[in-house]
């Protein structure tokens, strides 16, 4: 079911700060860091963040009534405050794979005692939604998509290599960083090995031209340079190679892996909300996505790119949250 959905619900609720916060301490020596908000005793609803890398975002919380809603949410291994941090050369990420994130997911939800929860992801966090729903179909309540990805090699392929028929000028500079004897590769490949290179000043220089590239197609709005948090040069090395760390190794997936695995999620309701002019996540795959998933319902936004923040996205997740809230 496509449909267009309503441009005037309500706006954001206000600014919510967490009640609890903490970690989770797994097996393998990772501390996960945590945070609930909204109503203690509320129905559970976990959000999940995009990147790979970018973190907990205090205004995804602002989507859900949080008279309703409690509200979880965690830093993804190596971002955020959750420990080994990915900008650390130390860390080589041999333990920071999808798999790996599926299992904090679990063992976050038990250590909770939430039974069954709403799960809600954006971008890349739509990729781990999925694929913790069709590892766990029976502890998900409904499922809330945005900027949809299943993280494909199609998908990563444009991302960094087709999307320049569109932004030529920034593509020109982000291959220009890329070292002669690099530029052979795949450029996820390319600064796959910028990113884990000996030398910190190429690491750093690399994270901020991988970050320069991608501000170009973030949204449909004009942009005025890099967001405030991707200025940050230990927030956009956590980041930048996670990226490259999940991409180059196709997040672990066997390719088209979510799609032909969509039909696990029958009976599990689900709202995908993508932005017609998406660039970073182009609608063809929220459209397969809801051609696979029985019972799914996609909601074409007109006029927005991949960001929730654009024209119609906000209310169209506030809208699914609001409707769940009274039915899940």
């Amino acid at each position: 079911m496509t449909e267009q959905m309503p441009t005037t619900p309500p706006t954001l609720f206000p600014a919510l700060a967490p009640y609890q916060t903490g970690f989770l301490d797994r097996p393998d020596g990772n501390r996960i860091f945590f945070a609930l908000s909204g109503n203690p005793n509320g129905k559970p609803a976990l959000l999940l963040h995009g990147g790979p890398g970018s973190g907990m975002s205090d205004s995804a919380r602002r989507h859900f009534d949080p008279a309703v809603w409690r509200i979880i949410q965690f830093d993804q291994r190596g971002c955020g405050k959750s420990t080994p941090n990915a900008g650390d050369f130390g860390n080589a990420l041999a333990d920071n794979t999808t798999q790996h994130l599926i299992d904090d997911i679990e063992a976050l939800r038990e250590q909770l005692q939430a039974e069954r929860w709403l799960v809600f992801g954006s971008s890349w966090g739509a990729t781990l939604a999925l694929a913790y729903a069709q590892a766990f179909p029976e502890h998900v309540r409904a499922v809330i998509l945005a900027g949809v990805t299943t993280t494909r090699w199609a998908e990563i392929d444009w991302l960094y290599n087709g999307l320049s028929i569109f932004l030529p000028e920034a593509w020109e500079k982000f291959v220009a960083a890329i070292p002669e004897p690099l530029r052979d590769r795949h450029p996820v490949s390319a600064y796959h090995a910028l990113l884990n290179d000996d030398d910190p000043a190429t690491r750093q220089k690399a994270a901020f031209d991988w970050h320069h590239w991608e501000t170009g197609s973030i949204s449909a709005e004009p942009q005025a340079g890099l967001p405030a948090r991707w200025q940050d040069a230990a927030f956009v090395l956590a980041r930048a190679r996670l990226c490259v760390h999940y991409f180059e190794n196709r997040a672990w997936l066997e390719d088209g892996q979510l799609l032909r695995e969509a039909r696990r999620l029958a009976g599990i309701p689900g709202v995908l909300i993508q932005g017609r002019l998406d660039l970073q996540g182009p609608p063809a795959t929220a459209f397969d996505l809801a051609k696979a998933w029985p019972g799914s319902e996609l909601a074409m936004i007109e006029n927005a790119g991949h960001s929730t923040a654009d024209r119609g996205m906000t209310e169209a997740i506030m809208v699914a949250a609001n409707r769940f809230a009274d039915h899940a």
